[in-house]
């Protein structure tokens, strides 16, 4: 006779279930959550967090009627992507998103999630990213990294660049910095989203900006933990299990369906 092992806050993650909001149709998605096999993978990587962990995950589908409609098993692989990395699925947090992309729902990383997986690796002085407006940045030198800035400059001026300062506790330290238009070039290269009224480089520029600059100076530069590893590879991934590709569906080379594929806001 098999034995059914059962989590030991079963209950504390079927009252959360129970409580999160209805959607009508995304019930599989809130079936499958409430499965035992889901249940117990969520409560092995985040323990007694993982109640309120995937009740927040039903909540932003809930919010998101492109969501909704994604097949529930790549929303449940971004859930799990974010939470083997133990970031929170809440937007005003701005560390980790589940992004819906034609139909599929992507995990994708926030600026903060970048800046909260390089600070645990404990590697890590002090790092920031920052908005350079018109005036402030004196010097940058592109061979170098070296930048001089003038701090008397009003910060409220047309905003020029988007840069990455970190230092470590071995004493290296280093700049990235990219223009606006460098930023721009990249998005307008990589992304397929870039144009879309709807997609987040047009409703948030900026925070995308500042993404991109954390990304790339970060995976050149900086230290990378096995955490920040799988966040590099796992940004904007698509994946049905632990056990299938790996797809990107915002970069250009990547198609679903066979169409070109939208970013709805996240």
């Amino acid at each position: 006779m098999t034995t059914e092992i059962v989590p030991k806050n079963t209950d504390a993650v079927k009252n959360a279930l129970t409580a999160a909001p209805d959607m009508v149709v995304s019930k599989s998605l809130k079936a499958l959550l409430g499965s035992t096999s889901i249940k117990a993978r969520f409560e092995e990587m985040l323990k007694t967090k993982a109640a309120g962990f995937m009740s927040s995950v039903l909540s932003a589908v809930a919010a998101n009627k492109a969501l909704q409609t994604c097949d529930p098993m790549t929303v449940i692989q971004a859930a799990a992507i974010a939470a083997a990395l133990d970031l929170p699925i809440n937007g005003s947090l701005g560390m980790a998103h589940i992004v819906p992309y034609k139909g599929a729902a992507a995990f994708q990383l926030g600026w903060k999630g970048y800046v909260q997986l390089a600070m645990r690796s404990g590697q890590y002085r002090t790092i920031n990213l920052f908005e350079a407006h018109e005036g402030q940045v004196k010097s940058h030198n592109p061979f170098t990294g070296q930048m001089e800035f003038d701090l008397t400059a009003p910060a409220n001026g047309p905003v020029v660049g988007y840069g990455l300062y970190f230092s470590l506790i071995n004493g290296y330290e280093k700049y990235f910095y990219m223009t606006v238009a460098e930023v721009t070039a990249h998005a307008k290269k990589f992304s397929m989203s870039f144009g879309n009224e709807n997609g987040q480089w047009k409703k948030n520029f900026p925070a995308m900006a500042l993404k991109t600059v954390a990304k790339m100076g970060l995976s050149k530069y900086g230290i990378l933990s096995i955490e920040m590893q799988t966040a590099v590879v796992r940004d904007q991934s698509v994946s049905t299990s632990d056990d299938a590709p790996i797809v990107y569906p915002d970069g250009k080379d990547a198609i679903i369906e066979g169409e070109a594929v939208t970013e709805p806001a996240a």
